[in-house]
């Protein structure tokens, strides 16, 4: 499993919060364009699934563990990443959120919230791209949450301030994701200050 299934828990509890936060203080700014094609209230719909997949996915145990880590996750889902349907998804769950999308987002992270404190990272969960256990697939939810709440916050013009714990769980996974790509070098310089990344460089 990817990490201890405590520090797992609390980086995406963390996150959680974090993005609860954020989208608290969005007010009448959600029609603001927030990322790509998504407005605020899309932008906020697509980072919820990180909560509701969770959800859905430990109501399908997986029959076979198919993929190991977040990494593998990621790799695996590179594929339809940047599909439509993602982006539809996003403005379908924003749509979803209701009236009040701010007091949906809170009361949905409170439940998913409780029903991770209930497992024990061993339960195989069928996810988009294959069986994982929960202890794999949890720590890429804390990466969406980490990332997209980041972007929520600059379009929000808010600081952009990532809990601690999710911060080096989803930094975590980016490096290994940098160094499955065959892109470590290029990372290490940048954060070292000695180049900048390509345009459009990601490691996913």
């Amino acid at each position: 499993m990817a990490g201890s299934w405590a520090g797992s828990r609390r980086a995406f509890a963390d996150a959680a919060q974090w993005f609860v936060q954020v989208a608290g203080r969005v007010g009448d700014r959600w029609d603001r364009a927030a990322l790509g094609e998504w407005d605020v209230r899309a932008l906020v719909g697509h980072t919820s699934r990180a909560f509701l997949t969770v959800e859905a996915y430990l109501g399908r145990p997986a029959a076979v563990v198919e993929l190991g880590s977040p990494v593998d996750y990621y790799r695996a889902a590179g594929a339809i990443a940047g599909g439509p349907d993602v982006a539809q998804r996003g403005r379908d769950a924003g749509t979803a959120l209701g009236p009040d999308p701010a007091t949906a987002v809170a009361q949905i992270a409170t439940r998913v919230l409780a029903l991770v404190e209930d497992q024990d990272g061993t339960e195989p969960v069928t996810t988009i791209v294959g069986g994982m256990l929960l202890g794999d697939y949890l720590p890429t939810r804390t990466f969406e949450l980490a990332v997209h709440t980041a972007d929520l916050a600059t379009a929000l013009g808010e600081p952009v301030d990532v809990p601690g714990t999710a911060a080096a769980q989803a930094l975590s996974i980016a490096a290994e994701l940098a160094v499955a790509r065959g892109d470590a070098g290029a990372l290490l310089l940048a954060l070292t200050g000695r180049a900048g990344l390509p345009p459009g460089f990601s490691v996913l």
